[in-house]
């Protein structure tokens, strides 16, 4: 085998380079995962944090508020009837001398409750079902989705009516029916999701490697859909907090002498000319969790649209 050796090269060859030439190559930007450049958006909406921290404080008032106070939701003192906002009572008193502030606190607990079950039953169910008649397709997704269609063709006033005939009013009647009809949006949407991307180029070689189809479903196909439908989940919750409202302000939701934000603005109707901050209260809260809910919704459907990634 004969030796071979490698010619030198002239020193004029080699350029010696500028400090911009040797800059101009280098990473300027770490780089960062989906997740964490949604929150880098999200932080730049300023109206999106503004409702982010107002559902973390309402959710602490709620939470630590009644532990903290000196009155409860029940207690009455019917020597203070429809006193005014004052020191001692923050936002005044009803028409029985219950102190309003402590009351709209432990309504606020009843109708976040109301919104979060509501959205886990909404998050769960949707997601399976939807997931499962867009992956199987067919026949079985036609009949699925027809089953959709009959739920949603039923209002949820009937189905709450229906329940109180059953099992009574309160708030398992609510439950329930939320329970049954509050996923069919999810559903459609996660269907609509999964169609979409099941036939796309990583979905095709994940099968070519052997994947099953619940294992491409659960690892691929609803990460990948998570962004419309985190976006949807924090839309529903105002909804079902809305409904929970309006259910309980028409007589249908809550007993007292539970107190819901819907059933403080429902005992404050025949009052409202005599004492108009027993409406005020709780219809306020009522407004400012929705508001806060929706900004947090529209900031986060801009942070996790991919179209507007960097």
């Amino acid at each position: 085998m004969e030796n071979t050796t490698i010619p030198s090269l002239p020193a004029e060859v080699f350029v010696k380079l500028s400090s911009n030439e040797k800059t101009e190559n280098e990473i300027l930007r770490p780089s960062i995962s989906y997740w964490q450049d949604v929150w880098i958006r999200l932080k730049q909406n300023k109206l999106a944090m503004l409702g982010l921290y107002t559902i973390g404080f309402i959710l602490l008032l709620a939470i630590l508020g009644p532990i903290f106070s000196q009155f409860s939701y029940s207690d009455q003192f019917l020597d203070k009837q429809g006193l005014p906002p004052n020191k001692t009572f923050w936002f005044g008193t009803d028409t029985l001398g219950r102190d309003m502030f402590v009351r709209v606190l432990y309504g606020a607990r009843i109708s976040l409750a109301v919104g979060f079950v509501a959205t886990f039953i909404n998050l769960t169910v949707g997601i399976i079902y939807g997931g499962i008649a867009g992956i199987i397709g067919g026949r079985v997704d036609n009949i699925m989705m027809r089953i959709v269609d009959v739920f949603y063709s039923i209002p949820l006033m009937l189905y709450v009516i229906l329940l109180m005939v059953i099992i009574g009013p309160g708030l398992k009647s609510i439950f329930i029916a939320l329970g049954l009809v509050y996923w069919v949006e999810m559903a459609r949407i996660v269907r609509g999701q999964v169609l979409s991307l099941k036939e796309q180029e990583f979905i095709l070689a994940s099968r070519a490697l052997g994947a099953s189809t619940w294992g491409i479903l659960f690892k691929h196909l609803i990460p990948n859909a998570m962004g419309p439908i985190i976006v949807t989940v924090t839309n529903s919750i105002p909804q079902a907090i809305f409904t929970e409202a309006f259910l309980s302000f028409i007589g249908l939701g809550v007993s007292a002498p539970m107190a819901s934000w819907g059933m403080l603005a429902s005992d404050a109707v025949s009052a409202i000319r005599s004492y108009p901050h027993i409406l005020f209260f709780p219809a306020l809260a009522i407004a400012i969790t929705m508001l806060a809910f929706n900004f947090l919704g529209d900031g986060l459907r801009d942070a996790l649209d991919p179209r507007l990634r960097k």
